[in-house]
């Protein structure tokens, strides 16, 4: 066994994995990565299929955002936000209220759309999540005189793992054993068209958002929820949602026009719009039109603009752990008041509005805005919805999900009747590590195999990447025959 390999298996504990199955194999240890390519210190190449747990934009190494960090780094690494500002991390605030705001979007008339000018950076999509939640508990206890503000968040909701963000959060798997440390959040119904109670469609051979038929009942059980709140005199101070697809709760999109009447639905009865871009910002989710201009959130894809916008992952291209929540004018001037007044936001960060994660974002939307980027982003969806048809001539798919350049590929024991496969069966596991020994990285999450490429991946790699789910599928349902 490898060195590196043998003291990871001595000394490090990995987050969501069973160190019990980790000891029982030799470990990938990665070494080097260039464009959608990782190298192991064995020398193996893989494809990153899932962007480096869904954070990487533009491929590894790359050579604008390598030279921006080396450019900070000649100057200073991080100095401290607390009582002071910096260069890249100014530059960066205004770049965000700049790209939050299309003005087709503050234009809008069906939702009123508030204008996002204040951004407060921390660490991860957890802590922008946890800032975001803070903020607007106190605003509706400052602004509305509410005692004991309530959230409402979706059905297989995950929003991080600090106790926020967990309280948030609606799997039991990951949330439960936490229970009692946590604050209790209201359930809605999330949109979820292949196992949809109200869908009386059979199954077909195409995503079940397609095929549906209902009458939009995920959305008037929400609506029924913000009236019934109302009616109690116990109103929700926010709705926290991610827009277009759920990533965590097995890669769940939501039908067009869900996200639009739902938000709507907070709106008119006083609540906050809280929006979880973490996995779906940057232009991840966003459907790629020729001519025109590229919308980095998925929010904006569905005409709707968020009080809070919390964005993580791929803020710096995949390089460094940065996060901003982006707010209102409104409710920044809820904190404004005299020292002695005590109305100062008492949270912060170590690492708040780092240099060398501002300067490595600012070169991330830099590459992310080009033509060329936009041009090549088009021609990878158009590719990847393409090849992704092929995996319908297999009878253990059951549903493909695709928004933009993410996709979820859900396993079942038999399409015709939408047959869980048992979870001893490890059988999105077991896919992963069959695509690994065919060069191709990724990881499933529970039945539903997940594929998100850097947008730098080629259109040869990308039919790789889909010919090694295809092959590996094949591979695992023939052994359990």
């Amino acid at each position: 066994m490898n060195k590196f390999a043998k003291l990871d298996q001595q000394y490090v504990w990995h987050p969501f994995t069973q160190m019990r199955d980790w000891a029982k194999t030799e470990p990938i240890v990665i070494s080097k990565g260039n464009g959608a390519v990782l190298r192991d210190v064995k020398g193996r190449e893989y494809l990153d299929g899932n962007s480096s747990i869904w954070t990487n934009l533009h491929g590894h190494n790359h050579p604008a955002i390598n030279k921006a960090i080396t450019k900070q780094l000649k100057r200073i690494s991080h100095s401290s936000a607390l009582g002071f500002a910096n260069e890249p991390a100014s530059e960066l605030a205004e770049k965000l209220v700049g790209i939050t705001n299309p003005k087709t979007i503050l234009q809008r008339r069906a939702i009123k759309n508030p204008k996002l000018n204040k951004v407060f950076f921390s660490d991860d999509g957890s802590t922008a999540m946890e800032v975001s939640l803070k903020l607007s508990y106190e605003c509706a206890r400052r602004t509305r005189g509410i005692k004991r503000p309530r959230f409402l968040s979706l059905d297989g909701a995950y929003h991080g793992d600090t106790v926020g963000g967990v309280s948030l959060g609606h799997i039991d798997l990951f949330h439960k054993a936490f229970s009692r440390l946590l604050f209790k959040t209201d359930q809605a119904r999330a949109p979820y068209c292949y196992r949809c109670p109200f869908n009386k469609a059979k199954p077909q051979r195409a995503d079940a958002r397609t095929y549906r038929k209902c009458n939009m009942e995920c959305v008037s059980k929400v609506e029924e929820q913000f009236a019934k709140a109302k009616k109690q005199k116990k109103p929700f101070t926010g709705f926290v949602y991610e827009p277009l697809i759920q990533g965590a709760a097995g890669v769940i999109p939501q039908p067009k026009g869900w996200l639009k009447r739902v938000a709507s639905a907070a709106r008119a009865h006083g609540a906050q719009l809280i929006a979880d871009e973490v996995m779906t910002g940057f232009g991840r989710c966003n459907t790629v039109e020729a001519k025109k201009q590229p919308k980095h959130f998925a929010s904006h894809q569905e005409g709707v603009q968020p009080d809070f916008m919390n964005v993580a992952k791929g803020l710096t291209g995949g390089y460094l752990p940065m996060a901003a929540t982006i707010t209102s004018q409104s409710v920044f001037d809820v904190f404004l008041g005299e020292y002695q007044e005590f109305k100062t936001f008492f949270h912060g960060h170590s690492f708040t509005g780092n240099q060398l994660g501002a300067s490595a974002s600012l070169a991330n939307l830099d590459i992310l805005e080009r033509k060329t980027t936009t041009a090549h982003r088009a021609k990878l969806q158009r590719e990847f919805q393409a090849q992704l048809e092929t995996l319908w001539d297999l009878p253990n798919v059951g549903d493909i999900r695709v928004e933009g350049l993410v996709a979820g590929v859900e396993l079942v024991s038999d399409w015709k009747t939408r047959q869980p496969i048992p979870l001893i069966r490890r059988a999105g596991i077991r896919v992963c590590e069959a695509m690994a020994k065919r060069g191709v990285l990724t990881r499933p999450i529970g039945s539903v195999v997940l594929l998100m490429p850097p947008y730098c991946t080629t259109l040869k790699q990308l039919r790789r990447m889909v010919s090694a789910l295809y092959a590996s599928v094949e591979e695992v349902f023939r052994s359990d025959r």
